[in-house]
């Protein structure tokens, strides 16, 4: 027994290899690869075999490629077998045979045979120049993430992902579908867990850790291939390119850049959107590292309420507009941040202190994030009984105990925006069914944000509200609210809100994205099929809307 320059060990002795054919030649066992060429191996049957007489192989799965085989390309037989691979030394067919419908081959029996120790644990590492693509999807919600494949190994592989919904709900248990996508177009689909999360919240991203499962004989002829082609174009690249080594074609772009990112949205996304992205993904790694057992991040929170004060400063329309168009995320963050922008605006507009409205903003952001330590099933409900209400009250002191490095956020905010938004006026609310003058005017301010943001928000088994139906239901609950709040906020926002669905009497139906001094719509973000945008005379000549509608985010 012998060792070749690539890590096999040559098998000679007659016995062994007669046992390693026996085992290609099981169902499903064998496969043949063309040698100098980077293509996946593709399945054969070894029919029949004794040595010292050419081995008999079906191979009339190969197709097209059963004419370079007549012509005298080599190949060599592949498998896996005794805990590693097995493949036979560089072979040509002696004759290539149809026979009713069958292609079959003959070529020498085997001299020797190579043996390869299976590395389960080796993780072939893309180096920088190396890409692909990999959407990660959950097959029971529908929510998927895009990222970039960093290493590869036979029972896993390290995956980047952008922050969004998926990753802040990550958890070792669920089943998650993987599709990577390499430059020269071919993808490969494996189903695997991802008992290991890590958050990078400077980048917005999460490193996910993935260990395969459910892997069939094909895909593990796959993973052979591929963890081979990105090792081989790695040691290739490193200190320099190697002359020795061929282009793994695995890496030659034959195909466009893989999309990163769905265009899924009904309605053209703004600018304003992307820029609030950071932010939104800045809840969703701080979901996932609350689960993980850690607390709110202080520093990291400080920095993305300076961002929202600087959009805000910048184009307040914009970033109201912006709230609507996160569709991806989870409603914990597209509510935090609701809350956040429209509590901003609206202490800008009342004169309050920049360093008030900054810790006013962070408080918002993450006033809900308590309920990501709550059981999901517990979230997905749509009617609470009494029991379950008062498990989902919880949320308030989980998160409460998780603020422990934002001292700079004072107590009076933190009190009125994390602990009593939930309060009401007349003592129905919760955690601690606080009434009137135990309430502070930050927090009846906050609760009246609050609860408009979420009615407007499709919830489980719950449709969004109108924002006529809103303000209607605010009206028939003055004991709840502050009126003064409720009368404050309609005269700051209007009746046709920046982001909220409006229909006109010709039944132009779109997003208000401007309003003009009289409080009626400027600018109007109509369906991507209607064309997009409509403002100025356009929709200046059509007057004033005739009703609000109901939706979510697009």
């Amino acid at each position: 027994m012998t060792s070749s320059s690539e890590g096999f060990e040559r098998i000679g002795h007659p016995g062994r290899i007669e046992a390693l054919l026996t085992i290609l030649s099981g169902p499903g066992g064998a496969a043949l690869s063309l040698e100098h060429r980077d293509s996946d191996p593709l399945p054969v049957v070894l029919e029949t075999f004794q040595a010292g007489q050419p081995l008999l192989l079906d191979v009339s799965a190969l197709g097209e490629r059963v004419g370079k085989l007549r012509r005298g390309v080599g190949f060599r037989l592949v498998g896996q077998g005794e805990g590693g691979m097995i493949r036979s030394p560089v072979l040509k067919a002696l004759t290539v045979e149809e026979t009713q419908g069958r292609w079959r081959l003959r070529c020498a029996y085997p001299e020797y045979l190579e043996w390869q120790q299976r590395r389960a644990a080796f993780r072939a590492e893309l180096r920088l120049g190396m890409s692909a693509a990999v959407t990660v999807r959950d097959p029971e919600s529908g929510a998927s993430s895009l990222g970039d494949l960093r290493d590869l190994s036979l029972s896993g592989c390290r995956v980047e992902l952008e922050a969004c919904g998926l990753t802040a709900g990550l958890d070792g248990d669920r089943l998650l579908l993987l599709d990577m996508t390499f430059p020269d177009g071919s993808r490969f689909e494996i189903a695997a867990r991802s008992p290991h999360q890590r958050v990078d919240a400077e980048q917005g991203t999460v490193t996910v850790g993935f260990a395969f499962e459910e892997i069939s004989q094909a895909q593990e002829r796959r993973l052979w291939f591929l963890v081979r082609e990105v090792e081989r174009e790695s040691a290739r690249t490193a200190d320099g390119h190697r002359t020795d080594l061929a282009p793994s074609s695995l890496f030659r772009r034959a195909a466009p850049a893989p999309l990163r990112a769905h265009p899924r949205s009904r309605f053209p996304v703004p600018p304003m959107a992307d820029r609030l992205a950071p932010c939104a993904a800045w809840l969703d790694n701080q979901m996932l590292t609350l689960r993980q057992g850690h607390s709110i991040d202080g520093a990291q929170l400080s920095r993305q309420a300076d961002r929202l004060l600087d959009l805000q400063e910048e184009d307040r329309e914009a970033l109201l507009f912006a709230t609507r168009c996160l569709d991806r995320e989870p409603l914990l963050v597209r509510h935090g941040l609701g809350v956040a922008v429209h509590l901003l605006d609206l202490a800008r507009a009342e004169a309050m202190p920049r360093a008030l409205c900054k810790a006013l903003a962070a408080a918002a952001m993450v006033h809900d994030l308590g309920k990501a330590l709550l059981p999901r099933d517990l979230l997905a409900l749509p009617v609470l009984d009494a029991r379950q209400h008062r498990w989902l009250q919880g949320h308030v002191p989980l998160l409460q105990q998780r603020l422990g490095d934002c001292g700079w956020i004072s107590p009076p905010v933190l009190e009125a925006v994390v602990g009593d938004i939930n309060e009401r006026l007349d003592g129905s609310g919760y955690p601690n069914q606080r009434r009137g003058d135990q309430l502070s005017q930050l927090a009846r301010l906050a609760s009246v944000v609050d609860v408009i943001d979420i009615l407007s928000r499709q919830r489980p088994g719950r449709e969004p509200w109108s924002i006529d139906a809103i303000y209607a239901w605010l009206g028939r609950h003055p004991r709840r609210f502050d009126a003064q709040w409720v009368k404050r906020y309609r005269d700051h926002f209007g009746g046709w809100p920046v982001g909220s669905l409006v229909r006109y009497p010709d039944g132009l139906i779109g997003r208000v994205a401007a309003l003009d001094s009289r409080g009626l719509p400027s600018r109007l973000r109509l369906r991507a099929d209607d064309g997009g945008w409509v403002d100025g005379e356009a929709l200046a000549k059509r007057g004033e809307p005739e009703t609000s509608l109901a939706a979510p985010a697009d």
